[in-house]
């Protein structure tokens, strides 16, 4: 994600939730749909070259406007902006934990 420059990523941690669907959810902002596809295609290749990790489902790849890659118990979500506002996901997981990675830290 960072290094395909996304936007306003966040971790949410839902291991102490009852009734999660997953341990984690990767949330991330593109400005367009081919910055999504091209975030979304980063961490495809990464996940697999690199941890050997195939993605167990994909949804929105199509149309980019909000993509999903399940990785079972890690959920990543790449959304343009308008998507993420409107879904707001943060909010209906609102119990979760939720760490919030800086733009700052992308380059060190």
């Amino acid at each position: 994600m960072q290094e395909k420059k996304a936007l306003n990523i966040a971790v949410l941690d839902l291991r102490k939730l009852e009734n999660s669907v997953c341990d984690y959810f990767i949330i991330c902002e593109g400005n367009s749909n081919t910055h999504v596809s091209s975030i979304s295609d980063s961490i495809l290749k990464k996940a697999l070259t690199d941890l050997s990790d195939k993605v167990w489902h994909i949804e929105g790849k199509d149309k980019c406007e909000w993509v999903l890659l399940d990785y079972v118990n890690v959920v990543v979500h790449i959304f343009q902006k308008s998507f993420r506002e409107f879904f707001s996901i943060e909010e209906l997981w609102g119990d979760a934990k939720i760490l919030k990675i800086k733009e700052s830290n992308l380059n060190e």
